[in-house]
Order: C-alpha cells, then structure tokens, then sequence
C-alpha cells in the first residue's frame, strides 16, 4: 500500500483508492501462481512486460482474443461466490485463441465495480488465476475500476483479453478440410458462459426465485443455482497435446450461438458438418432449461453448447488415435459427425 495515497475527498465521492491498494496485495499470491518463463515483472507497474522466447519457430504470429462473462455474473453475485467466474473470463478467451493452434502467452484482466471490496475483488482474480494456469497462461496485469453511481455497490463485470503464439504454417486455416473427414466432440462443463439472459429469465433468476436453491434430482442433487455457476471448460493442454499428434483440420469453440454459429466458423465454403443429434451427450441443465423454458430443441442448439464445448475435425483414419489423446488429457471425447459436401455449413440430422 502507498502510504501517502489516501484522498478523504474522492473517497466521499464514493472512490477509495487505498482499497485498490488493499487489494493489489491480496490478489499478488494468486497472481504468482501464473508466472511463467516470459514473466519479467511484479504486479502493480504501468504496463505488464513479457519476454517473448521465439525458438524454433520460423514465422512466429500473435494471436489474441478478448471477451468476458456475460450476464453469469449474475449468479456469483447471487450466490456470493466469486472465485470462480474468473476462470470463465480466461476460458472465454483462451479457448478462443487455440482454434487457431496458438499456444497462450498472458492474460490481462478488467473489473469494474460498484464498490471496491479488497476481499471480494482478490477472489474474483484468485478465479482469474486458476484459469491462467489450467491454460498455461501467465497474469501479468490488470485494471479494478470503481464506478459510484454507475453500478450498484453490490455489482460487477469481469472482461479480459489472452495472446498467444503459434508459428504461421501450423495456424489452422481449413483449406485441406475435406469430405468423409470425422467431427469429434469435447464435452463441456455445463452452460459455460453463454446464453445467460435467457436462463434467467427461464429461471427467474433476476428475482432470485428460491427454487434456484433447491437440491434437484435432475441435476443429480446439485442445485440449479451451483450448476449454473459451473466454470467453463478450458481446452488449451488437451487441444496442445492434440496438435502434436494429429492432422487437426479444424477447431471450433462452442459459444454464443451454439452448433448453428460456431462450427460453421471452422468450415470450408463448399462443406458441411453433417451432426448427428442423437450422437449428443447431452447434459440435464441443458434438459430442464429446454423443458423449463418451453424452448424449441432448435433454439437450443443455435444458444447453448448442449453439452459440447468444442468440435474438432481430424481425417477418419486419425478419429480413434485423436479420441486416445483427448481422452488421455482428461476430456470426454466422442465422434458426433462427419464433413459432407454443402453450403450449410452445419446440419443437425
């Protein structure tokens, strides 16, 4: 802490920026757990410094990609529980960034909040830090901003942005795609964090609806409040690990717009992902969200992941031995489809 920073002034206009201080120290152990060989900083200086290592690649190539949480804040604030969404916000980025093949270098966060709660704040980036290291991801830097006035004391958002690092002839572009090659399912977490405006108004979770809290059956005991709040999935060492064995042609991340949207973002103009719907493992949540909210099985896939957070495609001669690795770096992998010729760009059969 700066022990000549304090303004009795801008703290009574709701700002106070030792807090900010307060919790820059307790965020620091959770951020150390991210450092790794590119880190050349501490926390707390005006910009975030990494060393990029280039060895062995002939066209190194950045990658970034930024995003945030969306409305599933929402449930952290409601249930009170904050060191997880941070790992939703790395995972939205990181699982962006290897569809291409690139590898995470860093992360950086952004919050912005009603008021600035040193403890509440350091376990929203204790989430942040976990996620940077199940991705590899090193967390040199960040911004809290308190925003009187603007959001409730309570409330917050969480965005940030990931760059990674690939060599440009492995960037993964589709052109070598082609018919009778096999769509591979990774299973997701559950909703991860897209689609949340419409949950909550299927679950009425704006007006904190008690059942949300009420161990159900369908969920296997758990509640519809814990199983929303479920971090997504990060797929970056198991996608890694892929990519060293195996001829990817294709990754897509699953997320807002669910099937509909993203695998057609991996495929080729003149080719079509052929899924088979009953192939699907699909999860409860997404069940009762569908049965709750009177929502047509369409709606379903073209918002949410149902079940598979992202699609790979591999030639069919590769499909089991990619199965093996996946399944080998803790994913529950599967075939869903095939790569048929078309201009749909994804059909749900």
């Amino acid at each position: 802490m700066h022990q000549n920073s304090k303004s009795e002034s801008y703290a009574a206009a709701g700002v106070d920026i030792t807090a900010g201080y307060k919790a820059v120290e307790l965020m620091k152990k959770h951020i150390a757990r991210t450092k790794n060989e590119g880190c050349l900083d501490d926390v707390g200086g005006f910009g975030g410094c990494f060393g990029l290592s280039l060895a062995g690649m002939e066209e190194p190539v950045l990658v970034s990609g930024t995003d945030g949480c969306g409305t599933k804040v929402k449930m952290a604030i409601l249930l009170d529980q904050h060191d997880t969404i941070g790992i939703d916000a790395v995972a939205m980025c990181v699982n962006d960034i290897i569809c291409c093949g690139a590898k995470p270098l860093f992360f950086l966060d952004y919050i912005a909040c009603g008021k600035n709660i040193p403890e509440k704040i350091a376990a929203i980036v204790s989430g942040v830090a976990e996620g940077c290291v199940q991705s590899g991801a090193a967390l040199i830097g960040g911004e809290t901003a308190e925003h009187p006035g603007l959001m409730p004391v309570e409330d917050y958002d969480l965005a940030g942005f990931a760059v990674g690092i690939v060599d440009k002839k492995k960037i993964l572009d589709n052109t070598r795609m082609q018919e009778g090659d096999v769509v591979i399912a990774l299973a997701s977490s559950g909703v991860h964090s897209n689609g949340f405006s419409l949950v909550r108004k299927v679950f009425d979770i704006d007006n904190n609806n008690p059942e949300l809290y009420v161990p159900c059956e369908a969920l296997g005991g758990k509640t519809i409040a814990e199983t929303l709040l479920t971090p997504t999935r990060i797929y970056v060492k198991s996608i890694l690990a892929l990519l060293e064995k195996v001829d990817v042609k294709g990754i897509s991340h699953i997320t807002g717009g669910g099937f509909y949207e993203n695998i057609p973002r991996s495929i080729p103009k003149g080719l079509t992902a052929r899924i088979t719907k009953s192939a699907v493992k699909v999860l409860p949540i997404f069940e009762l969200i569908a049965k709750t909210g009177n929502i047509p099985e369409r709606d379903m896939y073209n918002t949410y992941n149902m079940g598979v957070g992202m699609s790979v495609v591999v030639p069919a001669s590769e499909a089991d031995a990619a199965i093996e690795i996946l399944k080998a770096n803790g994913e529950d992998a599967y075939v869903i489809g095939e790569i048929i010729k078309g201009d749909d760009g994804v059909v749900l059969v």
